[in-house]
């Protein structure tokens, strides 16, 4: 596995990271989502390494909210590991508030505001995982499923260009939902049950050698 003993692990986000944590900081209290669950995992299946794990997801985030608070939240904490996924309310806003357009954030400053936290955050950790955002919706010819992927593309883009980890969340609920219906994962499309968060920890995990 690629974490090493002593390793800080943090994670920051929306919502779907989020899941209740502690605040200010989520050191301990890490909520009930996929983030708990790797923590859980990697202390069961690794006890010998002190994994310190850090939950720094917000509700209703976007990459605009990330840029604002990054030092405090991200830099400030000196991550060894760094676990980026965010997204989808920029691309959910655009749906459920088309009136407000101000509120989502269209995919060239997604990317570029992505890009510019990347850069600023390599000089102290180059062990950066960028997690795209999905939408629990099998029919990719729905507009948002469609919108979201061009936002997850951007995010794999951004990984080949700095030669970091992605992880294809996408692709991961892709492979439930060829046997299972959407509402059986999220109610909503969007925040996934402790099935979908256990597969958001289970694609994390494998990018990282876990052995399972």
């Amino acid at each position: 596995m690629k974490l090493k003993d002593s390793t800080r692990l943090i994670f920051i986000g929306d919502s779907i990271t989020d899941c209740g944590r502690g605040r200010p900081i989520g050191d301990g209290s890490l909520g009930n989502g996929y983030v708990s669950m790797i923590d859980a995992l990697l202390t069961a299946a690794y006890p010998q390494l002190k994994i310190r794990t850090f939950n720094q997801g917000i509700s209703g985030n976007t990459v605009r909210d990330l840029a604002a608070r990054w030092d405090s939240d991200v830099l400030a904490l000196k991550p060894d590991w760094l676990v980026i996924m965010i997204g989808i309310n920029d691309v959910w806003r655009q749906f459920d508030n088309a009136i407000r357009p101000e509120y989502g954030v269209p995919l060239a400053e997604y990317e570029s505001t992505l890009d510019e936290l990347i850069s600023k955050t390599l000089p102290m950790t180059r062990n950066i995982v960028l997690m795209t955002p999905f939408f629990i919706e099998s029919s990719t010819h729905d507009a948002m499923r469609r919108r979201m992927d061009e936002y997850g593309a951007a995010v794999k883009k951004l990984a080949h260009q700095h030669a970091l980890i992605s992880v294809d969340t996408q692709a991961a609920f892709n492979h439930v939902l060829e046997s299972r219906y959407s509402a059986g994962l999220a109610w909503d499309r969007v925040h996934p049950n402790a099935a979908g968060h256990m597969l958001l920890a289970r694609a994390f995990l494998k990018s990282i050698g876990f052995v399972w």
